[in-house]
């Protein structure tokens, strides 16, 4: 008998349908159940052959535990040690070599210094910025959010460079993006899940939470069966290159051209009660299938870790 383990924190509808959906596929030969951790000893096996995290991004001692369990050839969804390294900045980087479509997107730097930082310490900066080229470049209204974010948190819209310079005031030491606003036609969420399965979901950013899966397909014909297809292959390649088995991707369409807004969510929304029973029925069944595929593949001990082609690619 192998076993998936779940770890999770307050969400409550997608971690027990999971749970139960394994059960129900495993055939007594692969159990789920939520994880159970009453201590950790260095280099132990605890013997889960996959985890799903839902909650390391919050705390450091679940992320400390999945490394652990790497170590010892559990297949954690998602890889730890990747995404202690990621960042949307740097995968706004990486799409640019990928030929992504994005929005245009500079990083500023802290508002106030970091702690433990003195004026000498930024002595390779160059004051002022040049505001002028940035302005110029991103354009006016435009976003700023943290480069390391989610969840929406610290997310302004700025309408020209007074209003930005204020908005950032507020930002204290957390490092800045800013981009182009992408007036859209159409936006899309997109579930990728093994870098395989792919679930297109009409999305409305602009609703309450609650409602943004309350909405539809504004293309129609061959038109939205072309920009399913791009969007469907770009998300493929995107999450190919960073390694993700678990994720979704943001795309607002400008012109017939998808813009991949936000793609570092390697713990996104799968509650019922937001995404709706159509996406929730698809989120479940296709991360229990998956999960229950790597564990069939599961051999105790033996390194188990999944990594995109950026890093794969960078080894050779």
């Amino acid at each position: 008998m192998k076993k998936i383990g779940i770890l999770f924190g307050m969400e409550d509808t997608f971690p027990w349908a999971f749970i139960d959906r394994v059960n129900e596929l495993g055939n007594g030969e692969i159990i789920a159940e939520p994880v159970s951790i009453d201590k950790l000893e260095q280099g132990a096996d605890y013997g889960y052959a996959v985890i799903i995290d839902r909650i390391s991004q919050d705390v450091p001692f679940y992320r400390a535990y999945l490394k652990n369990a790497a170590v010892n050839g559990t297949y954690v969804i998602n890889n730890p040690f990747w995404w202690s390294a990621d960042e949307k900045f740097f995968n706004n980087a990486l799409m640019t070599k990928l030929g992504v479509p994005l929005p245009k997107t500079v990083l500023l730097p802290s508002y106030q210094r970091p702690e433990n930082t003195q004026e000498t310490s930024f002595r390779n900066m160059k004051f002022p910025l040049d505001w002028d080229y940035i302005f110029g470049y991103v354009g006016f209204p435009c976003y700023m959010k943290p480069h390391d974010g989610g969840g929406w948190r610290n997310v302004y819209r700025c309408e020209n460079p007074q209003d930005l310079w204020d908005k950032l005031s507020e930002t204290g030491e957390l490092v800045m993006m800013v981009q182009e606003e992408i007036v859209f036609e159409d936006y899309y969420r997109v579930y990728c899940l093994g870098r395989k399965y792919v679930h297109i979901m009409p999305y409305e950013p602009r609703n309450p939470h609650h409602l943004r899966y309350a909405t539809t397909h504004q293309t129609a014909g061959k038109a939205r069966e072309k920009l399913l297809k791009q969007i469907e292959d770009l998300t493929l390649k995107m999450n190919e290159a960073l390694g993700y088995d678990f994720n979704t991707v943001e795309f607002a369409v400008r012109d017939g051209i998808p813009y991949a807004i936000d793609f570092c969510n390697p713990a996104p929304d799968a509650d019922r009660n937001s995404v709706g029973e159509e996406n929730f029925a698809w989120i479940v069944e296709h991360s229990a299938k998956f999960a229950i595929e790597k564990a069939r593949e599961y051999k105790p001990g033996k390194p188990n870790i999944p990594w995109g082609t950026f890093v794969r690619d960078s080894v050779k």
